[in-house]
């Protein structure tokens, strides 16, 4: 009999082309199903609750997959995490309802996007944040950021790849937050665009350099146009932070 496993996963994305397989370059969800296939002797197909881009990593990502396997949720875990790489890891397993899906009971998402506002690189945040070294004001962007909240048309946010036509989503959480040098933007909503979240930090970075008026947002939104936003911040910042269901 056919059990639905739910792995409650973390990955740190530099090594990887996103998580989706592809032909042109190591993925997570690649790497992942060769290590389930090896612990139960079957290849899954496996689900993940949406896709990540090159080079973005996640702090919590659901995935789902069936197997005939009965090994306890214990077991995935320990097992997994001796065969995956250490850029991967499994903290949690779980048998969960025969419905459930990792990508479409999902009923949201959080993003959290790490800039690291220093003269000087760091290198343990290489790879893992966004060095800006300009002043940045954490006060003024939180507030510019607020033009995010409620359900919007977001085509300004998302970038020509997207294929998706239903670009209205709702955001429930917009902020900006400093924690010494770490300036951290939080998105939550019920769904993202392509590049959505990276788009706005652009934005909201072209912001503090002046380029784009604070008060601008609104307008930027309710224009659809993606050339009135700002520019799509580079990858490396953008984590993945908490999945949503019922």
């Amino acid at each position: 009999m056919e059990r639905n496993i739910r792995l409650d996963i973390t990955y740190i994305g530099s090594a990887y082309c996103g998580w989706q397989s592809q032909r042109n370059g190591t993925t997570v969800q690649e790497t992942l199903a060769a290590a389930i296939g090896k612990l139960t002797g079957a290849y899954p197909k496996l689900h993940g609750c949406g896709r990540t881009d090159s080079g973005v990593h996640a702090k919590n990502y659901v995935c789902s997959f069936t197997t005939p396997s009965k090994a306890s949720p214990e077991t995935f875990v320990r097992g997994l995490n001796a065969l995956l790489p250490r850029d991967i890891a499994v903290k949690a397993a779980a048998e969960a309802e025969p419905d459930f899906h990792a990508r479409f009971s999902v009923t949201g998402k959080r993003y959290e996007y790490y800039i690291l506002n220093s003269p000087v690189r760091d290198p343990f945040w290489e790879g893992r944040a966004l060095h800006y070294p300009y002043p940045l004001d954490e006060g003024l962007l939180d507030e510019a950021a607020k033009a995010f909240l409620g359900e919007r048309d977001f085509s300004a946010f998302c970038s020509a790849g997207g294929s998706v036509k239903d670009k209205v989503r709702t955001v429930t959480e917009a902020s900006v937050r400093r924690d010494g040098d770490l300036v951290v933007f939080s998105v939550a909503g019920n769904g993202f665009l392509y590049n959505m979240v990276r788009i706005m930090v652009g934005t909201l970075l072209e912001i503090a350099q002046g380029k784009i008026a604070p008060g601008a947002l609104p307008g930027i939104i309710a224009s659809g146009d993606r050339n009135a936003a700002g520019a799509t911040a580079k990858p490396q910042g953008l984590y993945l932070s908490e999945v949503y269901y019922d």
